[in-house]
């Protein structure tokens, strides 16, 4: 797993890039604040319950949560589920919006 940090993301999503960008938070958590990701909270990620993305195993996907933590333990399962280029948002939801506001 390779970290990614926000300013690179922020970078690739203003220059027009398409990103696979997956947002492992909870869907309350989701809904106050997000940056288009999709949806797949962790405990579904753990129990293989991957549909949204299973199509992705061999893209980059960016995953994030709040603070890079729960990201982080995702990136390991879809890595070892036979996602090839897996990268963690470093500092997570909470470092995006210091740094860039909600």
């Amino acid at each position: 797993m390779e970290n990614i940090t926000p300013e690179e993301v922020k970078k690739r999503i203003d220059s027009g890039e398409q990103l696979n960008l997956v947002d492992v938070r909870e869907p309350h958590e989701n809904a106050e604040f997000n940056i288009g990701g999709t949806l797949v909270p962790l405990g579904d990620i753990r129990a293989m319950q991957i549909d949204e993305i299973e199509g992705l195993k061999d893209k980059e996907v960016i995953v994030y949560c709040r603070s890079g933590n729960r990201s982080g333990q995702a990136a390991m399962v879809l890595e070892t589920m036979g996602f090839e280029n897996v990268k963690n948002l470093t500092g997570g939801m909470l470092s995006w919006q210091e740094k860039f506001g909600a």
